[in-house]
């Protein structure tokens, strides 16, 4: 169920320094991303401009007037022939888990990246000891379609991936 009040909206540049403190405890604390610096907020405007450019979605939950989560779809690879193919990106702020806002963040991106022109969504998703982000993705339809063993290293563990991809049409 959704936190009350909650509010997904397209993001915009006021809410970037929110999207970086969110992603940069991912960054530092987990291995839910391979990323090993945290993105400047310049960068972010930089990630932003570029998808909203190509008309795939980057959006933000809204939960009593605070971002508490960020979502967005951008290319798969940048081979020509993948065009119609997104990589999906969620992450709520630590405190907002387990009140449906990741729920919230990828049903809209789902709708927004099909209405975007893309036909396929894949989840690349760290083996991080915690199913929440395969089964988040499973109830939307996605399955398991690889698991890539060992493939990153981040605070001294080795880290294997799992692949999910939904049709979108």
């Amino acid at each position: 169920m959704t936190a009350p009040g909650a509010v997904v909206r397209p993001a915009t540049p006021a809410d970037l320094k929110a999207v970086a403190e969110i992603f940069t405890h991912y960054v530092l604390h987990t291995v839910a991303t391979f990323e090993e610096t945290p993105p400047t907020v310049a960068d972010w405007e930089g990630r932003l401009a570029d998808l909203t450019g190509r008309g795939l979605p980057f959006l933000v939950a809204e939960s009593e007037g605070t971002v508490a989560g960020f979502a967005y779809t951008a290319p798969w690879r940048p081979k020509p022939a993948y065009r119609y193919t997104v990589e999906d990106t969620i992450y709520l702020a630590p405190e907002a888990t387990g009140r449906g806002l990741g729920a919230a963040l990828l049903g809209a991106l789902v709708t927004e990246s099909a209405r975007a022109g893309a036909r396929q969504m894949i989840a690349v998703v760290a083996d991080t000891g915690s199913d929440a982000s395969r089964a988040l993705h499973r109830r939307f339809g996605f399955t398991d379609v690889g698991h890539l063993t060992e493939v990153g290293h981040k605070h001294g563990r080795r880290i294997s991936t799992y692949l999910l991809q939904r049709s979108l049409g």
